[in-house]
């Protein structure tokens, strides 16, 4: 019989914890299933609310603990965790599944041959008000998915699925013990950044893996209040050009001082068109400005790796 453990790492969350765990236990899957914590050294009650839930009837939740600090340690420690079992499904602490989602995760990998398949992720934003400012383009850096009503292959980068709702078949890496979240793309506790789950989907679609778009499969995601600022995503797209410039961009020969001319002209590129368009006051400008957030945080890292 296939066995099926859905995960969440958590730090800090331990108010959300009953609700997400209760919500879980309300899952009807067509396999075994076991709900697993991977505590990240909270410093709240978290370990007392996980201990409590564990003696609550209904689905098993097991807990574990991960020393190590950061979403990658937490979610490679989750793999490790699960290693026996068939699928792992993914999902965050801050949010809560809808009906359906472990049996819809079920039927894309054990039926349609998936090994990896992801679904919609709905923004919730209360008992907060979105701010008019947040306009439906910039959803998706709050980890909103949505792809259309119809379920697809995924052939393309551009429609990735995030480890906010998401599952693999555990031969993934039963197979390939190397494949496992990139450590230079740990968050750790609430700081902004990561990118982690983006880069393990770009791994799984250069090898060829059947991925799977399954909009049934479906969870909601609620936003805290410091995420509903401005500067969050000017932040989330800094430090994500930092690690694109610390790591993935190639070493350029033609630098002046150690710095490519072309990243130097692009930031001040997007800063320019970020002024006129604020003094303009054109729709998109904080679009405009987190491409240049962006820009400097590939130049900083850049030149960081050069460094060192």
């Amino acid at each position: 019989m296939p066995k099926l453990i859905v995960a969440f790492c958590t730090y800090n969350r331990a108010s959300r914890l009953p609700a997400l765990v209760n919500a879980l236990r309300q899952q009807a899957c067509p396999v075994t299933f076991e709900i697993l914590a991977v505590n990240n050294n909270s410093r709240d009650n978290t370990p007392a609310v996980l201990e409590q839930l564990a003696c609550e009837p209904g689905t098993n939740l097991r807990f574990v603990t991960e020393t190590a600090q950061g979403i990658v340690p937490a979610r490679n420690r989750a793999l490790s965790e699960a290693l026996h079992s068939d699928i792992l499904v993914f999902i965050d602490d801050d949010e809560l599944p809808r009906t359906g989602l472990l049996q819809a995760a079920c039927d894309a990998v054990l039926n349609e041959g998936a090994k990896c398949a992801g679904g919609r992720v709905v923004v919730n934003f209360s008992p907060h008000t979105r701010p008019a400012w947040l306009s439906d383009d910039l959803l998706g850096f709050l980890a909103a998915v949505d792809y259309g009503e119809q379920p697809f292959w995924i052939k393309h980068a551009d429609t990735p699925v995030w480890t906010a709702n998401v599952a693999y078949d555990m031969r993934l890496f039963r197979d390939n013990p190397d494949l496992r979240f990139d450590p230079h793309y740990n968050r750790v506790g609430t700081a902004v950044g990561g990118g982690e789950d983006i880069v393990m989907f770009n791994q799984l679609l250069a090898r060829g893996t059947p991925l799977r778009y399954r909009p049934d499969m479906q969870v909601e995601h609620f936003v805290e209040p410091w995420r509903l600022q401005r500067r969050y995503f000017l932040k989330l797209h800094y430090q994500a050009g930092l690690r694109k410039g610390m790591h993935e961009l190639p070493v350029y020969g033609k630098t002046i001082l150690g710095v490519p001319p072309f990243l130097v002209a692009q930031f001040f590129s997007h800063c320019l068109q970020t002024l006129a368009m604020a003094i303009t006051r054109r729709n998109g400008v904080l679009r405009q400005a987190m491409n240049a957030t962006h820009a400097w945080g590939m130049l900083t890292g850049y030149v960081r790796r050069q460094r060192s």
